[in-house]
């Protein structure tokens, strides 16, 4: 008789767990629950049950949107197919991003191309209201064929950017030698695809062709395995796999992906401004003299 209780408990507290870890799954990857759109009218839609966004832009607008809740350090994935075709002048900016003229940045910005031309993905690092720390890549594959993996990894320690789980670029925490950090700010997600054709194509040489509009960039499986930044509790941690979550807490590459950001920046890095001794004609800045792997 003892038995039967039990296993029946099992199963119903099986149950229950099978159910709540559903719910979470469902809730940490659904656009309508995870993000807000902000702007553009009807060019940003949520689709397919809240599986699918897309964001449009054509001559009178671009869009937007933004994320419910603000993190403080953690994992965010996002999977990004971007405009095809002749996408020149357009930017599709992702990134994280917290408020007031002292803000916190992490960018992914993917500028957009002649037909048959790479596209350049543009990355970025504010802390305290400091930019300036750009590094750009071309892709090793067509980003608007397909769906593709962004991810940035932001821990106390580093940020780490990663494209299909490859990370190209590491900003490691220096305030050891002075140089800010962002650690203390939480940042929503955003993301907007807005003309940008005085800078983005060719330094603003080729202008966007508005006969190919509307341009359209489409996300899917989100995943925030992070801390969710509240006022009452300061941070509580939500992840889409219980294994998962502390993971990216002392996430930091191994040997092996030391190597892969080395093939990365050898073979596809087109601009790094620790090589940029015109800008700076009186000294890179102090984090150019450390390794970029630590």
């Amino acid at each position: 008789m003892s038995t039967t209780t039990f296993s029946s408990l099992q199963v119903s507290l099986l149950l229950s767990l099978f159910i709540l870890t559903s719910l979470v799954a469902v809730s940490a990857g659904n656009f309508y629950q995870d993000f807000d759109i902000t702007w553009g009218d009807n060019r940003a839609k949520i689709l397919n049950g809240g599986n699918l966004l897309t964001l449009s832009l054509d001559k009178i607008s671009g869009s937007g949107f933004q994320s419910k809740n603000e993190y403080l350090f953690g994992r965010i994935d996002m999977q990004i197919k971007l405009v095809a075709g002749n996408s020149a002048g357009t930017v599709t900016a992702y990134y994280l991003s917290s408020q007031g003229p002292t803000h916190d940045e992490i960018d992914f910005e993917f500028l957009g191309n002649v037909s048959g031309d790479p596209y350049i993905l543009h990355t970025n690092v504010f802390s305290q209201g400091k930019g300036n720390r750009e590094q750009q890549f071309y892709l090793w594959f067509d980003p608007t064929m397909a769906f593709h993996t962004y991810s940035i990894v932001w821990n106390t320690q580093r940020i780490m950017f990663l494209v299909d789980n490859i990370p190209i670029r590491v900003f490691n925490n220096l305030e050891s030698i002075g140089i800010p950090f962002p650690k203390s700010q939480p940042m929503r997600i955003y993301s907007s695809l807005w003309n940008a054709d005085d800078w983005a194509t060719r330094g603003g040489l080729v202008k966007t062709d508005w006969t190919k509009a509307p341009f359209t960039a489409s996300y899917r499986n989100f995943k925030a395995n992070a801390c969710v930044w509240s006022s009452e509790s300061s941070c509580v941690s939500l992840s889409t796999n219980s294994l998962q979550t502390s993971e990216w807490q002392n996430r930091a590459p191994n040997a092996a992906e030391r190597n892969r950001i080395r093939w990365v920046q050898q073979k596809y890095m087109i601009y790094n401004y620790c090589n940029d001794f015109k800008r700076f004609p009186q000294g890179l800045p102090a984090e150019c003299k450390r390794s970029r792997f630590l």
